[in-house]
């Protein structure tokens, strides 16, 4: 199968995607096979698409940014209100004449019992949901309901057992399907991607990743990984990895980290561009460790998480921790054999060190990027001066970065200490900030100044960039500053801030350098 940019469609199996009415018809014993409905898809693809785990089950709006949407519960609510008004309106004998196209009659059909010839019992057990259908829409919109309903294996039951979906996300691709209307939210995105992907619905699904991808952030991009590998979307993938590396840190501490497969665990602790401590590697891998305990309903101890962890425990790259960290932390942990820790000491401390399973060669991270938007720079006995007046200036980019800090001037008279307040705002709000102190030597040299960690810029959106610094009063300026400046895939655009209290604007003044990964 092959979607509408031609791509190939690996969706499991497509006899795994039929319901369990077509797969039981394709037995070669009839009167042997199971009834519609009781055998389940594997277990491993719900639970994934539903988080579930020991702890109370995550939502997905937990690992989203709030939107004004209904949640999966209201959503079936909505819905079926929707079913009522739709059969409070053909109440009207020539209803087909309110509507002037057919896709508005069409759409009075989603969720409506007047002609319905089939019934969907839809979700788990104590959930389950009964959804009306109409064999020749669902066909036209799927090539498995059309397989279902009108393929060698069709059969005529009146109604479908489908457990492995949730009533909302069933529903909300059946309004796809009949009313051309694609009605996404937090709640029910995996789950209706799930749907999508099941029935063969490409359009749908595309409009899920999206949804997805511009939902990424470092709290949820380690679950939407490993749901993009299940799913085979590489393209969200790849927007996962971009996330993960620059943001490693708050990547792997978010709850939604603890919640990712073994097989996605050990894909994270093999990167070679994660851009964070090893120290923050080891800590993620131990709180997986325990929820993986938890999941698997086994006693909370040392032992048992160093069983769970099994061999991805020597894909952390133990001997690259400073000494410190080693000692006060993995060496400490309970998680290490004493033979183990006894050779990482010696292997930081001997001369003849030791052969080790743990990989000993550093992490390469990523490599900064910086876009300078001025042309040259200057001083002049008057200015530039600080008195804790605010530099400011507003850029705008075409791809996703990640700014990672600025690159500031220094003191034209001079080796001097400066203190930074720098800060990162969208529309007003906050979302990255750092007060700090740096060194100038007295060029004319830019001296980077990093923010804690690196603040995610969405394309085609403009950002406040701010500097307040207090120290010697003359200082080097950027001057002739250009509006566009392109560095390698990433164009940047500049305009004036009205933040700006101390000169800085688009043609000259501070903060000329933007430092950034991509």
């Amino acid at each position: 199968m092959v979607d509408a940019k031609g791509r190939n469609m690996k969706c499991l199996t497509f006899l795994l995607m039929l319901p369990e009415s077509v797969k039981s018809r394709s037995s070669k014993s009839p009167k042997t096979a199971s009834p519609s409905g009781s055998s389940k898809l594997p277990p491993v693809c719900y639970e994934i698409i539903t988080l579930k785990g020991k702890k109370k089950k995550k939502m997905a709006a937990d690992l989203f940014p709030a939107k004004k949407s209904p949640g999966s519960g209201s959503t079936v609510q909505q819905y079926h209100q929707q079913n009522l008004n739709n059969n409070n309106t053909i109440q009207n004998c020539n209803w087909q004449g309110l509507y002037s196209t057919i896709r508005e009659r069409n759409s009075v059909m989603f969720n409506n019992e007047l002609m319905a010839d089939v019934h969907f019992l839809v979700g788990q057990p104590g959930g389950t949901e009964r959804l009306p259908g109409h064999r020749y829409v669902l066909a036209v919109g799927s090539s498995v309901f059309h397989a279902m309903f009108y393929g060698e294996l069709a059969e005529n039951k009146g109604e479908i057992r489908i457990p492995d979906v949730e009533p909302a996300a069933f529903l909300a691709m059946l309004k796809y399907i009949y009313c051309d209307e694609i009605d996404l939210s937090a709640d029910t995105v995996l789950a209706t991607l799930y749907a999508a992907k099941k029935y063969i619905v490409p359009h749908l699904a595309r409009a899920c990743v999206n949804f997805l991808e511009t939902s990424l952030s470092a709290k949820n991009a380690c679950v939407l990984l490993s749901q993009s590998c299940l799913f085979e979307e590489p393209e969200l993938t790849q927007r996962c990895w971009e996330v993960i590396d620059a943001q490693a840190e708050l990547a792997l501490r978010s709850e939604g980290f603890c919640d990712i497969d073994a097989q996605t665990l050990e894909s994270i602790l093999q990167r070679e561009t994660l851009n964070t401590k090893e120290l923050v590697v080891f800590e993620a891998a131990l709180s997986w460790a325990e929820a993986e305990c938890q999941r698997k309903e086994i006693t909370l101890s040392i032992d048992n998480k160093r069983k769970v962890l099994g061999e991805a425990v020597y894909l952390i790259r133990i001997p690259t921790m400073a000494l410190d960290d080693f000692a006060n932390g993995a060496a400490q942990s309970g998680v290490l054999t004493l033979h183990e820790t006894n050779d990482i000491f010696l292997w930081y401390t001997a001369a003849n060190k030791p052969e080790l399973q743990f990989a000993s060669e550093p992490r390469k991270g990523l490599s900064p990027q910086r876009c300078h938007r001025f042309q040259s720079c200057a001083y002049r006995s008057n200015q530039w001066r600080y008195r804790g007046r605010c530099d400011s200036i507003q850029f705008a980019v075409d791809k996703r970065v990640f700014i990672a800090g600025f690159g500031l001037y220094g003191s034209s008279c001079g080796s001097a200490e400066y203190s930074a307040r720098i800060e990162l705002k969208r529309q007003g709000v906050l979302l990255g900030q750092n007060h700090t102190k740096y060194f100038s030597d007295g060029s004319s040299n830019t001296f980077p100044v990093w923010f804690e960690y690196p603040v995610q810029i969405e394309p085609d959106t403009f950002y406040t960039a701010s500097v307040v610094l207090d120290g010697s009063e003359l200082s080097y300026f950027g001057q002739e500053g250009v509006t566009e400046v392109q560095c390698g895939r990433v164009t940047y655009q500049f305009q004036c801030s009205s933040d700006s209290t101390n000169g800085t604007g688009v043609q000259g003044g501070q903060i000329p350098e933007l430092i950034f990964y991509a």
